[in-house]
């Protein structure tokens, strides 16, 4: 019998689409990290505001109120939040947005659909636990 795995980081899941969120929230729990998931940047910076323990946001850019973007460069002005680790979904980045990303130094770009096996190695790489098999 395996001991239950130690939960890994808190993570903070942004995407106007409850279904993307949901699963990306499911796959996440399964590798054992805790998920917050938000639909919009003000959700996502009520969630900061309460778990200061979050360890790296995944978030949408493409949103109908407030851009991904517009969360990152918030993040980015903030102290105590500059250096949180960003990783941006899009199904429809352009030259512009990857540059604008580079400039606010985002860990990653994922293209939409997600491909899974990816984020799990970038999550792994970057937060090594152990991963229950």
């Amino acid at each position: 019998m395996n001991a239950p795995a130690l939960p890994r980081q808190q993570l903070l899941l942004v995407d106007d689409e409850e279904d993307a969120l949901l699963e990306l929230a499911e796959l996440l729990e399964g590798e054992g990290f805790t998920c917050f998931t938000a639909t919009s940047v003000k959700l996502a910076l009520h969630h900061l505001t309460c778990h200061p323990d979050i360890a790296l946001v995944i978030t949408d850019l493409r949103m109908p109120e407030e851009s991904g973007m517009s969360l990152i460069k918030r993040l980015r002005e903030h102290t105590a939040r500059q250096h949180l680790p960003v990783i941006v979904t899009s199904g429809h980045a352009d030259m512009d947005d990857v540059s604008d990303m580079l400039r606010l130094q985002v860990l990653d770009l994922f293209r939409k659909p997600i491909y899974h096996v990816r984020l799990l190695e970038t999550l792994n790489n970057l937060f090594p636990g152990v991963v229950s098999s």
